[in-house]
């Protein structure tokens, strides 16, 4: 911004005493990072100068010879004035620098940890940009895929919209670290996705008599896709008697939990972990 202001009084201190006309020979476009060059005409000796987004670039020329821009000068992508500046005229041109091909992948996922089955809950957002960090906004398409070991792969191919393109896909019935990629071409980017077991389903515990108590164990937990719950879940018993109520809270060890309460004849026990309700036994003294 601030090269632009002190080149537009430059330049109306040079058209003040020389008429403006349009500088012939700038292309309207030009891609970041490549080489170009401008046609003069007339004779003797002329200032050129290049004007843009964070660049600037200032030379002496002669008039008759072309103007060699080298590969690399102009490398940002935007807006630009070129202006062509002799004794008695001035010459000035609008044009775009655009970017140049998609290079590397900016990826974003998340979350990072989900529970497993769980629909558009996983989202994957892109940004492309070119060997010099400028947003490649012409459209792209970006595949991307997500996969677990053992388990189906889930894919979607999705154009960018001025640079970026976004996506949401579901977890997976296979707990366990996915596999979450986006690639363009030969540039690709991944992300590890943690899928966890979702909440337990079928919760079941059985009991025994032992001694003057009673030894309460849970079946295997598994969430309703059939993947194990970890360990360390708090299981929760209950045993509810002459209108008192003991309460145990276990975790779970080797996929199970177990505890033991008093041998009470007609207790009421339940078993539940989180929201999930597991059964109820009646005790009727070791039956």
């Amino acid at each position: 911004m601030i090269l632009r202001l002190i080149f537009a009084s430059l330049l109306i201190g040079v058209s003040a005493a020389a008429g403006q006309s349009a500088l012939p020979g700038v292309p309207a476009t030009v891609t970041a990072g490549t080489a170009f060059s401008i046609a003069t005409s007339g004779s003797g000796k002329a200032v050129f100068y290049i004007v843009g987004p964070g660049e600037a670039i200032r030379r002496d020329v002669q008039l008759g010879d072309p103007i060699s821009i080298q590969a690399g000068d102009l490398h940002n992508a935007g807006h630009y004035t070129a202006a062509l500046i002799g004794d008695s005229s001035t010459q000035t041109a609008d044009f775009d620098v655009t970017a140049s091909e998609p290079a590397t992948i900016s990826f974003l996922a998340k979350p990072s940890r989900l529970p497993v089955g769980l629909s558009a809950s996983i989202s994957g957002v892109t940004y492309i940009f070119d060997a010099f960090d400028n947003l490649v906004l012409q459209p792209q398409t970006v595949a991307f895929e997500l996969s677990v070991n053992g388990g189906a792969s889930q894919t979607q191919s999705v154009s960018t919209k001025n640079g970026v393109a976004w996506v949401k896909l579901n977890s997976a019935a296979k707990a366990g670290p996915a596999q979450f990629q986006a690639r363009l071409g030969p540039v690709s980017e991944k992300r590890v996705v943690q899928q966890v077991s979702g909440d337990p389903c079928n919760l079941r515990m059985t009991a025994r008599k032992s001694g003057n108590r009673i030894e309460l164990e849970t079946q295997p937990l598994l969430d309703c896709q059939g993947n194990a719950v970890p360990d360390g879940t708090i299981v929760t018993f209950k045993e509810a008697y002459n209108g008192t109520e003991t309460t145990v809270d276990v975790p779970i060890k080797r996929g199970v939990a177990k505890t033991d309460m008093p041998d009470q004849d007609g207790a009421l026990i339940s078993v539940a972990t989180g929201v999930v309700m597991g059964n109820e036994i009646q005790w009727r003294g070791g039956r």
